[in-house]
C-alpha cells in the first residue's frame, strides 16, 4: 500500500475509546516527567554555573554551563538512532520504558553530585556525562511516544491525538518552574542557591517511579504488533531509513523544511525568552519564572487546538505559517519586552549610547566553553564588562595598538592592557576599572537590575503568550507530520533523527549561539537573527518540498 494512500473511506472518524485515552494519558504523563527532568537544568543554569564551574570567571562559567546544557542536545540524534533502531526491531513500548529509566536516574544523580568546591574538575566532568546520558535517553523517548500514540489513533484524528504529546514539553517546563518557584519561596534565595536547588532534581525519583509504573501497564502498538505477526518488521531499519535515497531525502526535507524551523521557534518562545528576561534585562529570577509560567498556562491548550486544526486543513499551513509569523515579529516583540520589563535600560540606551573604540585585531570572539582561555586585551576587558552588565554598545575601529576606550554618552573611559601583568596587578587594575565603569554606566542611567515597580507584568504576560502561541503553531502538528512521512517498518528510526537534529542541534544550541552573537556585536537583539534565518529557511523549503500528509495511511509497512 502506498504511503500516499488515504484511508478515510475505510475508517470514519469516531469518538476516543477508553484504551486510546489511557494510551494518550500514559504516554503524555511519562513524557511530561522526562521533560521536567531535562528542563530543570536549563531553568537553573545560573546556579549550576556557580556550583559546578566556580573555578572560572562568571562570564565563562555561564557560557560553560550553557554548553553543558547544550551537550545533552548534541547527543540526542545519536539517542534517536540507537533507540529508534531498537524500537523498530523489538517494539515501541519497551524501548521508551528504557529511555525513561536512564533519564530519571541521571537527573536524580545530579541532585546528589558534589560541587566543584568539593570534587574539583571531577564534578563538572561527571555533570556533563550525566547530561549526555539524559540527551541520549530523550533522543529515544519522543519518537517512541509520538509513534505509539499515532499508531493507536483513528484516521482523521492523528493530529488531535498526537497534539497531547506535544503539550508535554511545555507542561514539563511548567512543572519544573513550579517546583523551582515553590522550593525557592519555601527556603529563600540564599538557602536555595546554597543547597535547595538540589531538591527539584531529587524529587524526580518520585516522578520516575510513577512513570515506570504507568508505562508497564501499556500494551504494544497494535500497528507494530500486527506487522510483527506478519513477519514484516525491518531487519535493518537504519539502512532502510538512511541508506536508501527515497527515505533519506524525506528525512532531509523533514529536517530542513520542518523540524529546524519548528525547533528555533520553540526554543525562542520558551528558553530564550526566559534567558533574555533574566540575563539581559536583569529581571529577578522568580518574577521571570512566574511570567513564563503564566504564559505557558494560557498558551498550552493551543497545542491541542492546532493539532486538531491540522486534521482539518493540513499540517503544512499551520507549521509554516508559525515559522513565517515568528520570523516577521521577533524584533518588535523582543523590543516591547525590553520596554515593559526594564524601561530604564531602554531609556539609557536611547539617551546615553555606548561605543567601544578599539583595535579590531585585539578584540576576541569571547566564546570559551571550557573556561581555560584568558581574555586580557584592553578590548576584551571592556566588552566583557559591558556584556556582563547588559549594556548595548556599538563598535568603532581604532588604529592598531590603540588601547580600547569606552564612550558613554559624553564621557570617555580608557580600558587597560592586561597582558604581562601579574595576577595581583591584573586583579587590582580590573577592580579599579570595574568600579569606574560601574559608576559611569549608573550615572548614565543603566540600571543594575530591572525595577520591580516599573515592570508591566500584564503586558509582559501578553507578549510572552504571543511567543508561546507561535510555539503551539509549529509544534502542535509536528508529531503527526513526522509519523505520517515514514512507513511503519522504519517509522521510529526515520522520524526520530530529523526531529532530534532539528530540536537537539538547531534548537538546543540556540541560547548559546544567540548569546555569543550578542557578545560579539554588542547588540542585545542581534541573537534573534539566528532563529529568524532558520525559520525563514524552513518556510521556503517546506513550502516547495514538504508534502501534505494528513490523509496518509499508517498501515503502510513499506
Amino acid at each position: 500500500m502506498s504511503a500516499a494512500t488515504t484511508d478515510g473511506a475505510h475508517e470514519p472518524a469516531r469518538p476516543m475509546t477508553a484504551e486510546e485515552r489511557k494510551v494518550i494519558f500514559a504516554s503524555s504523563l511519562g513524557t511530561v516527567f522526562e521533560w521536567y527532568d531535562f528542563y530543570l537544568y536549563g531553568s537553573l543554569s545560573a546556579i549550576i554555573a556557580a556550583q559546578f564551574f566556580s573555578g572560572v570567571n562568571p562570564t565563562a562559567a555561564f557560557i560553560f554551563a550553557l554548553m553543558a546544557f547544550a551537550a545533552g542536545f548534541a547527543v540526542r540524534p545519536f539517542g534517536a538512532i540507537f533507540f529508534g533502531r531498537l524500537g523498530d526491531l523489538v517494539g515501541r513500548k519497551y524501548t521508551f520504558l528504557i529511555t525513561i529509566l536512564i533519564m530519571g536516574l541521571s537527573t536524580f544523580i545530579v541532585g546528589i553530585l558534589p560541587s566543584y568546591a568539593a570534587w574539583g574538575m571531577a564534578a563538572p566532568i561527571i555533570l556533563v556525562i550525566l547530561r549526555l546520558f539524559q540527551g541520549l535517553a530523550l533522543g529515544g523517548e519522543y519518537g517512541g511516544a509520538a509513534t505509539y500514540v499515532a499508531e493507536h489513533a483513528p484516521h482523521g484524528r492523528r493530529g488531535f491525538y498526537t497534539a497531547w504529546i506535544q503539550t508535554t514539553a511545555t507542561l514539563g517546563l511548567f512543572l519544573s518552574l513550579l517546583v523551582i518557584l515553590g522550593t525557592r519561596t519555601w527556603l529563600g534565595e540564599e538557602e536555595f542557591a546554597a543547597w535547595g536547588w538540589r531538591i527539584p532534581f531529587l524529587l524526580s525519583i518520585v516522578l520516575l517511579g510513577v512513570s515506570v509504573w504507568i508505562r508497564l501497564t501499556l500494551n504494544e502498538s497494535p500497528v507494530f504488533k500486527r506487522m510483527k505477526e506478519e513477519g514484516k518488521t525491518s531487519k535493518a531499519p537504519l539502512t532502510e531509513a538512511f541508506g536508501r535515497w527515497e527515505n533519506a531525502k524525506v528525512a532531509l526535507v523533514a529536517l530542513f523544511g520542518g523540524t529546524a524551523g519548528q525547533a528555533v521557534v520553540w526554543y525562542t518562545g520558551q528558553f530564550y525568552a526566559l534567558f533574555f528576561l533574566t540575563q539581559t534585562l536583569k529581571v529577578e529570577g522568580a518574577t521571570a519564572n512566574i511570567l513564563i509560567a503564566i504564559s505557558l498556562l494560557i498558551g498550552t491548550p493551543f497545542f491541542i487546538v492546532f493539532g486538531w486544526l491540522s486534521d482539518k486543513i493540513g499540517r503544512k499551513p499551520i507549521i509554516l505559517g508559525g515559522c513565517l509569523v515568528a520570523a516577521l515579529t521577533y524584533f518588535p516583540l523582543f523590543s516591547l519586552i525590553t520596554h515593559y520589563a526594564n524601561p530604564a535600560l531602554e531609556q539609557a540606551q536611547a539617551s546615553a549610547p555606548v561605543t567601544v573604540v578599539a583595535d579590531p585585531g585585539e578584540c576576541s570572539f569571547q566564546f570559551n566553553p571550557v573556561g581555560t582561555s584568558q581574555f586580557v586585551s584592553s578590548c576584551d576587558i571592556a566588552k566583557s564588562f559591558l556584556a556582563r552588565n547588559s549594556v548595548n554598545y556599538s563598535n568603532e575601529a581604532a588604529p592598531a595598538g590603540t588601547v580600547a576606550s569606552i564612550r558613554i554618552g559624553e564621557r570617555t573611559l580608557s580600558s587597560f592592557p592586561g597582558a604581562g601583568l601579574s595576577a595581583e596587578e591584573f586583579k587590582g587594575r580590573t577592580d579599579a576599572f570595574n568600579t569606574s565603569m560601574t559608576d559611569a554606566i549608573r550615572a548614565a542611567g543603566y540600571p543594575a537590575k530591572a525595577d520591580p515597580e516599573r515592570i508591566n507584568k500584564p503586558m509582559l504576560v501578553l507578549l510572552l503568550t504571543v511567543l508561546v502561541l507561535f510555539v503551539t503553531m509549529v509544534y502542535g502538528p509536528i508529531a503527526a507530520l513526522l509519523v505520517e512521512l515514514f512507513p511503519t517498518r522504519i517509522r521510529y528510526t526515520a522520524m526520530s533523527l530529523p526531529y532530534h537534529i532539528g530540536n537537539g542541534w538547531f534548537g538546543g544550541f540556540l541560547p548559546t549561539t544567540a548569546f555569543a552573537m550578542v557578545a560579539a556585536t554588542g547588540d542585545i537583539y542581534y541573537g534573534l537573527w539566528y532563529p529568524i534565518i532558520v525559520a525563514v529557511m524552513t518556510f521556503f523549503i517546506g513550502l516547495f518540498l514538504m508534502p501534505e500528509t494528513k490523509d496518509r495511511d499508517l498501515r503502510n509497512w513499506h
